[in-house]
């Protein structure tokens, strides 16, 4: 039996996404002992970034984009250090390439959406508010691209998704100017290996290739029993902090899945039922040059050099988008919601080819030369993921109430971070997650004060058996 002081027992960290990263470091700055033990082989999450040697561009098959001006990463960075995303949208139909223009009518239906009525999924609310018995073809357009915004930029089930957690995120983006996009310049794992240094230099202990089968754990004490490669083994703590997805959390006795002993409370449960897993396929793939810079878009006067995302209705890879402001030959097809499920479990090379000939029928160049010029490709589904399970968190009906929830601790021993549980409607980014860590670390702080106080810093607590 393990005789640890409060003081003295360790925080355990499970998941070395940004959140359990962002936490970590903040904890063990504070002075904190703290192990972080990640299941993967690598730290990062879901940002995962790759560097393509040949143009030495970050290749991102996670976390791409610093959605507005969040402080939570703006306050890593140096101005140096990030870039605006820049260039042209472009929409592909059947009748040719275009410059985007239905952006003001898809904003006036996200617009419309109301959160002080009845909570509905989005395509109840489209349904109600935007019905089209005449069949008008400008507005059936607009509610296809309003369909394919949510879908797409939420990887969510627009029959799932709940108006109100629509609203909240609009508002939320809002605050922070989030119709801007940025790049860090050298790819999120800048932001990762910040983190990891910040913690390292306070002592955090970071443990890969570790995964937790279950949490057995009681008021003030817990015990993390997990395996890695040399075997089992169990990590006493104070108090543990979970940042695993809502996916891993819903699911049980599958590969990554936790066991709660006893079980987390009702009202978790409630909570992660009102929360969904957004589901996508990414596939960046790198040519020999940039061929749609030649492309000239007839009665446009133009060729697509400046192209910044490609839209389309496509029913596997409807959007794309290329490296501007810097110009690399790299373009990213993006497979959300049902797409993502056409896709998922496939093998490499069968979506690879299914990107091309996407790529080929939207750009309308020939098949041939577009494989010709194909250099490279890198793919990430993150359904097939077993740590992830999917993308994103996103809100159902009735959802708003969830991330409080799941952002309460449990008896001051479990805690929970993660961008499912952020409460501000920045669900979903990478600033959303740190908020949360941000948060779940003074929620730790202030109960480890607490305990000290109330037990006195010389009192041994027993470990559960």
């Amino acid at each position: 039996m393990v005789h640890l002081t409060t003081h003295d027992a360790p925080v355990v960290v499970v998941g070395a996404g940004i959140a359990g990263l962002t936490a970590a470091a903040e904890l063990g700055q504070a002075g904190i002992p703290v192990v972080v033990v990640e299941a993967r082989k690598r730290i990062g999450g879901r940002i995962v970034s790759q560097r393509d040697e040949v143009v030495g561009h970050a290749i991102e098959l996670g976390a791409e984009f610093i959605h507005g001006l969040p402080p939570e990463i703006l306050t890593r960075f140096q101005k140096s250090e990030i870039e605006e995303v820049e260039g042209q949208s472009w929409c592909a139909s059947d009748r040719g390439l275009s410059p985007c223009s239905f952006f003001s009518e898809v904003d006036s239906i996200l617009n419309a959406m109301d959160d002080s009525l009845p909570d509905e999924s989005f395509l109840d609310f489209l349904e109600r508010r935007f019905p089209n018995p005449s069949g008008d073809t400008r507005l059936e357009e607009a509610r296809r691209r309003a369909i394919g915004y949510v879908s797409g930029f939420n990887a969510a089930d627009p029959g799932l998704v709940g108006v109100h957690w629509l609203v909240a995120e609009a508002r939320a983006e809002e605050k922070i100017q989030g119709d801007r996009a940025f790049r860090p310049s050298h790819g999120y794992a800048q932001l990762v290996d910040m983190l990891c240094q910040q913690a390292a230099r306070h002592g955090v202990l970071i443990q890969t290739g570790t995964v937790v089968a279950n949490i057995v754990w009681k008021a003030g004490r817990a015990q993390v029993k997990a395996h890695g490669g040399s075997g089992p083994f169990v990590l006493d703590a104070s108090q543990v902090l979970i940042t695993l997805p809502i996916s891993i959390l819903k699911t049980s006795q599958q590969p990554g899945s936790v066991e709660f002993l006893p079980p987390l409370p009702k009202d978790k449960i409630a909570a992660l039922d009102k929360l969904e897993m957004g589901k996508v396929i990414r596939i960046v793939l790198r040519f020999r040059h940039r061929f749609w810079d030649t492309i000239r878009v007839p009665g446009e006067g133009a060729t697509l050099s400046d192209m910044s995302f490609l839209f389309s209705e496509n029913e596997l890879f409807p959007t794309w988008w290329t490296s501007l402001p810097k110009k690399e030959p790299l373009i990213t097809g993006w497979a959300p919601f049902r797409s993502a499920e056409r896709l998922s479990g496939k093998d490499e090379g069968t979506m690879v080819q299914s990107a091309l000939e996407t790529l080929s029928r939207l750009l309308r160049v020939d098949m041939r030369q577009v494989e010709g010029w194909l250099d490279a490709a890198y793919v990430h589904d993150w359904q097939s993921d077993p740590f992830s399970r999917g993308a994103y968190s996103y809100g159902k009906i009735g959802a708003n109430a969830a991330q409080k929830v799941l952002a309460s601790p449990v008896a001051q021993t479990l805690f929970f971070a993660g961008e499912a549980t952020d409460t501000s409607g920045n669900n979903g980014t990478v600033h959303g997650a740190m908020a949360s860590a941000h948060r779940a670390a003074k929620q730790i702080i202030a109960a480890r004060d607490q305990a000290n106080e109330t037990t006195g810093s010389g009192h041994a607590l027993d470990a559960p058996a």
